[in-house]
């Protein structure tokens, strides 16, 4: 039954789970580990180009298999085992980094791109299982709750996972190489755990139940034939090529941020500080601008966060202190919850509930392609000018592009292109 206390709690502490991988271990402590530990004494320029590879081929392969396993989920009814098996081999996988020793990076690629392919596989079942927890009029409130409960409890494992490599004595652990093991052992286990209340408490909702060899069949057939139906869906498209724009300079600003801290000479000990004030702003953030978003109509929030970003974009072409990035934290924190979660509830809007992870396979796709653009247009306008500045201004172009796009699309229209193309189907 939808809108079950239970189920929008259970459904939400995943986000809790699976964010200190993303914090932790994504944004800080694994770049930096591989470098100075995994592949010390090895050729840094093969270490790296081996590491870019693989993350790019783990990105490719979950980009391109999300949209054909979200079709054979949905024909068959096996969200919730695909995201058991997905989050299972992230956090297996993540927690067995504790287990590599010093110049072993091979094996250190290996884990954290297996442990990559299940926090990103994963999160395609997660986001296509909001439908069937929350009604229309609950999916925003649900959806800012996820990514509300994701900074807060990946933010406080992070703070706990820093203070143990500052102060490693202080925790009974020998030293700050044995802290950044633990850390990596701690995410798999804190993924693990509170993982369990979705798996047990959330249904799948669906009620196909094909077996896995017809389920497949039926999964690629069915997809193709959403390619071709797409151009039906004009609004939901529309709705697709915008986030794909707007949520590319996002994570740009968001992935580059640290690398453009570090260029202007702030010390790391500052941006480690800026991405937890991230963390924790962003905690109460995606919940009031839930009530924002209810206000004022989704659609026109995520527009004004869209906004927000290409200020964003403006205030980092000037900004020249300390002080000054940890500002750009805070506004950063404001809207980052926001606009991903707005996106992914008005989303659902916009797609037949009956193949949700189809669509939310295209969906996360798009998030897995984002940020391609978005770094080519900041290096090159670095590179033709000579400086920085210019080149994170330049994310304002992606912000424009996806605020006129979004404007475009008609959540009425779309709806009955939905019962158009069920019809159909």
């Amino acid at each position: 039954m939808k809108d079950s206390k239970t189920e929008i709690l259970s459904w939400s502490l995943y986000d809790w789970a699976n964010s200190a991988f993303a914090t932790t271990v994504m944004a800080a402590f694994f770049p930096i580990f591989f470098s100075q530990y995994w592949a010390y004494g090895s050729d840094s320029a093969t270490t790296t180009f081996f590491l870019g590879l693989s993350n790019s081929l783990a990105s490719v392969f979950v980009a391109a298999m999300a949209p054909v396993l979200g079709a054979i989920a949905d024909r068959g009814g096996y969200r919730k085992k695909f995201l058991i098996f997905f989050a299972f081999l992230g956090a297996v996988m993540t927690g067995a980094l504790w287990l590599v020793k010093m110049g072993q990076w091979p094996v250190a690629v290996v884990f954290y791109v297996l442990a990559t392919i299940g926090f990103s596989g994963a999160n395609t079942f997660y986001d296509s299982l909001l439908p069937s927890v929350a009604s229309e009029k609950k999916v925003d409130f649900v959806s800012c709750l996820g990514y509300s409960l994701g900074y807060i409890g990946g933010g406080l494992l992070f703070l706990v996972n820093v203070l143990m490599y500052i102060m490693p004595q202080r925790f009974g652990i020998s030293d700050s190489v044995e802290a950044v093991r633990l850390s990596f052992l701690m995410v798999g286990i804190w993924w693990i755990v509170f993982s369990l209340p979705v798996f047990i408490f959330v249904k799948d909702g669906q009620k196909d139940g094909l077996s896995i060899r017809r389920a497949c069949g039926e999964g690629f057939r069915q997809i193709a034939s959403t390619l071709k139906s797409l151009r039906k869906l004009r609004n939901t498209g529309m709705f697709l090529v915008a986030y794909w724009c707007y949520i590319d300079g996002v994570d740009t600003i968001i992935r580059m941020a640290t690398d453009y801290g570090t260029a202007l000479g702030f010390p790391s000990e500052s941006l480690i500080v800026a991405l937890l004030i991230t963390q924790f702003v962003a905690f109460p953030a995606a919940i009031l601008y839930n009530v924002f978003g209810h206000r004022i109509g989704t659609k026109k929030a995520i527009l004004v966060a869209i906004a927000a970003y290409a200020m964003i974009a403006v205030v980092g072409f000037f900004m020249s202190k300390v002080i000054h990035f940890y500002i750009l934290a805070v506004i950063i924190g404001l809207f980052q919850g926001g606009i991903q979660a707005l996106s992914r509830s008005y989303y659902s809007r916009l797609i037949p509930q009956n193949q949700s992870s189809q669509f939310y396979g295209f969906f996360n796709m798009l998030g897995k392609f984002a940020a391609i653009i978005g770094p080519l247009l900041v290096g090159i306008v670095t590179l033709i000018t000579g400086e920085q500045r210019y080149g994170i201004v330049s994310l304002i172009i992606l912000f424009l592009l996806g605020f006129v796009l979004l404007r475009k699309v008609d959540e009425d229209e779309a709806k009955k292109e939905i019962g158009v193309f069920s019809s159909s189907c």
